[in-house]
């Protein structure tokens, strides 16, 4: 049984008061309302069936909610909109989706926390959704430190997803916006790998040693960047002379390499490429490593990167005892939940 980890859906009464708050939502908000398996739920269900011994956890996908408002109250109600969704689906139509990922925003005036332990403890919830950035502010302030202590003490799994927009310019001395969607192809990768380091260097994850976190799309850009990681930040602090890093780097419990390889999870959603899924596949140990197709953003709005996923990871021959733990071992076992029965 192949459980794919991450998915994309937006609940309809969430999809419906969404649109009555962003309106004509630019960016992310063009690409979703184009791709029905997003909000169509017997439209999604066709295409699980298309797929033998498959089914889906579902979670959020963009924009963040702390995007669409900046009132803690409508944070919040939002959140519980999505949550209370999901679980009504699943329930539902277990055999399609036996689990869902919780939506959350560290911009809540609690930084998610009571709606993580509601989503967990009274919905089911598999673990929570954040992103790599609050609005354009990094995930390890102190501000946010509530919910990392939460999830370290719930001991469920935080799904990590990329996030940024094309207001973020790729030369901010020269232009207002990212052009070229580079804000999408490159920048959510960075993305990815900056909210990794921040955690890293902060400390958090020597502080909450329970956190059990999911990287998208194989981390970004970390696979491919091992050298830079591991001999490059060997040496941190050789190249700075406002801040301390050399004591930071010796303060460190380990080496910033084995962070990156052993104290994330990474999932398998690589847009079909099979570069890419090869090195992630070199780079994190088996037992971090979680099948997942990204669905429904593909061209073919929901079945391509399935299928292609899926046949990259057979061409591999990878062994069926470490098989078994991508398609779904892995999955239960950070959960806490049997999802195949």
């Amino acid at each position: 049984m192949r459980i794919d980890a991450y998915t994309h859906f937006f609940p309809k009464k969430f999809f419906d008061r969404m649109l009555t708050i962003a309106g004509d939502h630019k960016d992310m908000g063009k690409r979703v309302r184009a791709v029905p398996a997003l909000f169509d739920l017997d439209h999604r269900m066709k295409i699980v069936d298309l797929f033998p011994d498959y089914a889906q956890i579902l979670s959020y996908p963009q924009p963040p909610v702390e995007v669409l408002t900046s009132k803690p109250g409508e944070i919040d109600e939002l959140s519980r909109i999505i949550n209370d969704g999901f679980a009504e689906i699943c329930a539902k139509h277990h055999d399609h989706f036996p689990g869902f990922v919780a939506q959350v925003s560290l911009a809540a005036p609690d930084a998610g926390v009571r709606e993580a332990e509601r989503a967990i403890k009274e919905l089911g919830a598999l673990g929570v959704q954040i992103y790599t950035n609050v609005a354009g502010k990094p995930i390890d302030l102190p501000e946010y430190e509530a919910f990392w202590a939460k999830m370290n003490e719930l001991g469920k799994p935080i799904w990590l997803h990329p996030a940024r927009g094309a207001d973020v310019s790729d030369y901010p001395a020269f232009e207002k916006k990212s052009l070229y969607e580079i804000w999408w192809a490159f920048g959510w990768s960075y993305e990815t790998g900056c909210a990794m380091a921040r955690l890293v260097f902060s400390k958090t994850l020597d502080k909450y040693t329970k956190l059990k976190i999911i990287v998208h799309h194989f981390g970004g850009i970390v696979p491919m960047l091992e050298g830079r990681i591991g001999n490059g930040w060997d040496q941190l602090g050789t190249r700075t002379t406002d801040e301390d890093y050399v004591a930071l780097r010796k303060s460190l419990k380990k080496r910033p390499l084995d962070y990156f390889k052993n104290d994330f999870y990474a999932d398998t959603a690589a847009f079909g490429g099979i570069p890419a899924t090869k090195c992630g596949m070199e780079f994190y140990p088996a037992d971090k490593i979680i099948f997942a197709s990204d669905c429904p953003f593909d061209p073919e709005k929901g079945t391509l990167y399935i299928r292609e996923t899926l046949k990259i990871l057979d061409d591999l021959n990878i062994p069926k005892a470490e098989r078994e733990m991508i398609d779904h071992g892995t999955l239960e076992k950070i959960c806490g939940v049997k999802l195949v029965k």
